[in-house]
């Protein structure tokens, strides 16, 4: 009987590795965007994006606050979360996708692997579906994802000031840069040292 139990025990923590081992994971994931406008250039950052990668599924996640990007002028961040984005009713852009590509990359091997992403962006209170084509990086058993795509301004219902219509581009590129590392569970890690 104890034998049988070990085995159980066992099998469910090789089960429960490998399935966290399908998942990469993280928390410093940096997002840019710019608006290149007639008038003026505007850029902001973000190196806080949470994302998460399933390899067994192909799905991707993403969430970024948006009070965390940066601007070089501090008076464009204010307006930037007062005015456009109303970041205190909608702190959060997130997007739930998929890598169309995922069943045929070998994330135990290391390469670049062209890669194409579909899935909802959710962005003051708008969700859209969006498209952008990038590369996943394999090196070392660690995963890399860069990506870049635009969103309209108009499709997130962001309203613009006539004042200041010709500072803000009506469409904004935006860059993804992430490095992930594997997903652990802690209490998976515990249940292993019992």
């Amino acid at each position: 009987m104890k034998l049988m139990k070990m085995v159980a025990v066992s099998f469910i923590l090789l089960l429960s590795s490998n399935l966290m081992a399908q998942k990469h994971f993280s928390r410093s994931g940096k997002i840019t965007f710019s608006s290149d406008a007639l008038l003026e250039k505007i850029e902001a950052i973000n190196q806080k994006a949470t994302s998460v990668i399933d390899v067994a599924t192909g799905k991707i996640e993403f969430a970024v606050l948006i009070k965390a990007f940066q601007f070089e002028k501090a008076l464009m961040q204010e307006h930037f979360n007062e005015n456009y984005m109303e970041s205190d009713n909608y702190p959060k852009a997130i997007f739930k996708g998929m890598i169309a590509e995922a069943s045929s990359i070998d994330f135990e091997k290391d390469g670049n692997y062209p890669v194409s992403v579909k899935g909802d962006l959710t962005i003051h209170g708008e969700t859209k579906e969006v498209y952008a084509k990038g590369v996943l990086l394999v090196k070392d058993n660690k995963v890399s994802a860069k990506a870049d795509f635009e969103v309209l301004v108009a499709d997130y219902k962001i309203k613009i000031p006539n004042v200041v219509k010709d500072n803000i581009a009506k469409s904004v590129k935006i860059n993804v840069d992430v490095d992930y590392e594997l997903f652990k569970k802690k209490s998976a890690q515990l249940t292993a040292k019992n």
